[in-house]
């Protein structure tokens, strides 16, 4: 690693990190700041087919030792990771702000996602349970132990560098699994400081194996195919549901089940008995946290017609106050740049989706920039990539009701009534995230009851997770995995079941089992005189 100067901070010549060495070998990539391009972030290099070969290999052998490496013990390296990253925990977070450009609030949240995650998994080395079981036969014994699947390829997304990545590291190697890690190319400082506290944690080399790189025709899609190598024996991604459905497809003809967690268009609905003041600061923070680079946010305001007009009024005069920015030098802004040029254009396109469907718009005119200001925006739009806080009125059937927008980007859709408004919240292709504003039980328990998702919010964001809640979705938002809580642990780990034979003989059950022969019945009708 070499450090350079820059201009929020230095910046870091950094390598592929694979059985505990740095290697530089690649083409040169680099990170710059998203809210001001003239700050440098890293310099890395892009892996090739054959250093990701390389890494696997090397989490191959060390998975010999770290497999039987007792739990208890594992999980003590992630105590550690956890006073590790508490006493870097505010080093992380400037970086996480100059390098994806999160304001400071939420880049705090992500840091402290992944210290809670690392506090909660470190005390389940001591509960990795399996189970004793009773034998239909004499002088056997019958046991379940979890086992690690083995290497784990993970590709990660840049929005939460380390929270997202701490969901997959910490529970695959708490279980005993090694791991070839391809986090996003958005991120590759991150990256690079957190397999380093691991290691300072205590982690021995080559049980995560960091490699750089981009995605499609690069590093990512060539991890994906080491699968039909034979080399990886799980996959785990945070991504699209397009390259998710590919990721699939590969580990299903090699028999390997994924963990995907893919995007989403959740809706937040708003029933007309609902606390409006609540369900309008909930519905902002749903749509414009992150800048609407979530997986989570709201995709669609779905409120009910007796108080649309109201909400409507309100929301939007909340919406024209947000403050858009450089959070490195602004750090009171509510959300700071897309975090690469891609990202912004792909955003950008949604602005003729609107027009060709008749969608109505509300407010938002596309790329922030120095002539096409606005008004409530802190720093140089032309140093960066920032979009306006936009809202529309859409409704169902419309494209950009239907497709994740991945932007700061909301929906207002009118509907009549909680079933009009379930209807509504299910009209679309994916099942991650949910939520409903309202003060009547018997609405909110028709919500949760029939709504397609896998996360639900009564009267909260859509937003937000805890390190012991399962995290996940389904339909196009994923294929039912769960990450985060005991759940997780079902994704790194295989059922072994064993048994021990006592009684020197071959005993064959169901066969040689001496069942119990019922006796003849008694007539007990007769015998009471019925």
């Amino acid at each position: 690693m070499l450090v350079y100067e820059s201009k929020y901070g230095n910046a870091l010549e950094i390598g592929h990190l694979i059985g505990g060495d740095e290697n530089f070998d690649g083409k040169t990539l680099e990170r710059h700041n998203p809210a001001d391009r003239a700050d440098l972030i890293a310099r890395f290099p892009e892996a090739s087919k054959e250093t990701l070969r390389n890494a696997a290999l090397a989490a191959q052998k060390a998975f010999q030792d770290w497999s039987r490496t007792p739990a208890p013990i594992r999980g003590a390296v992630l105590m550690n990771l956890a006073e590790v990253m508490a006493r870097e925990k505010d080093t992380l977070v400037r970086l996480m702000v100059r390098e994806v450009g999160k304001t400071f609030k939420e880049a705090g949240g992500d840091v402290q996602e992944a210290i809670d995650t690392a506090i909660f998994f470190a005390s389940e080395g001591r509960r990795l349970y399996g189970q004793t079981v009773p034998s239909e036969m004499p002088n056997k014994e019958l046991f379940t132990f979890r086992r690690p699947q083995g290497v784990v390829g993970m590709i990660t997304a840049g929005n939460f560098p380390i929270a997202v990545p701490a969901w997959k590291l910490i529970p695959a190697i708490l279980t005993g699994n090694t791991v070839v890690w391809k986090p996003s190319d958005d991120s590759p400082a991150l990256s690079y400081v957190f397999v380093r506290l691991f290691e300072e944690a205590g982690l021995p080399p080559g049980v995560i194996n960091l490699v750089f790189g981009k995605g499609k025709d690069s590093s990512g899609q060539w991890l994906v195919e080491l699968m039909d190598e034979g080399v990886l024996n799980k996959f785990a991604f945070t991504g699209s549901t397009a390259v998710g459905r590919w990721i699939g497809e590969v580990a299903g003809r090699n028999l390997l089940r994924p963990t995907l967690e893919l995007g989403g268009k959740n809706p937040l609905v708003v029933l007309r008995d609902s606390d409006l003041d609540l369900a309008v600061e909930g519905a902002w923070w749903s749509a414009f946290a992150t800048g609407g680079q979530r997986c989570t946010s709201a995709g669609n305001i779905i409120v009910d017609a007796p108080i649309y007009d109201e909400f409507k009024k309100r929301f939007l005069e909340k919406t024209e106050l947000t403050v858009v920015g450089n959070p490195i030098e602004n750090p009171a802004v509510t959300y700071g740049p897309f975090m690469n040029k891609r990202m912004l254009e792909h955003w950008i396109e949604h602005y003729s989706w609107g027009v060709a469907d008749g969608a109505t718009l509300l407010f938002g005119k596309a790329q922030i920039t120095g002539s096409n200001p606005y008004p409530h925006f802190k720093g140089d739009p032309d140093a960066g990539t920032f979009g306006w806080p936009t809202v529309w009125e859409a409704r169902p059937g419309m494209k950009q009701f239907e497709q994740e927008i991945f932007g700061p980007t909301i929906n207002l859709v009118r509907v009549d009534g909680v079933d009009e408004a379930i209807q509504a919240a299910n009209a679309h292709g994916y099942g991650l995230s949910s939520s409903v504003y309202t003060n009547r039980r018997d609405w909110a328990y028709r919500f949760k009851n029939q709504i397609r998702a896998g996360m639900t919010s009564i009267n909260n964001s859509t937003v937000g997770a805890e390190a012991h809640l399962p995290f996940g979705g389904i339909r196009g938002s994923g294929n039912g995995a769960r990450e985060s809580g005991i759940w997780v642990i079902e994704e790194y780990t295989y059922w072994q079941a064993v048994n021990e034979e006592y009684s020197g003989k071959l005993q064959l059950a169901q066969m040689d089992t001496d069942y119990s022969q019922a006796k003849a019945p008694t007539d007990w009708a007769k015998l009471l005189g019925s």
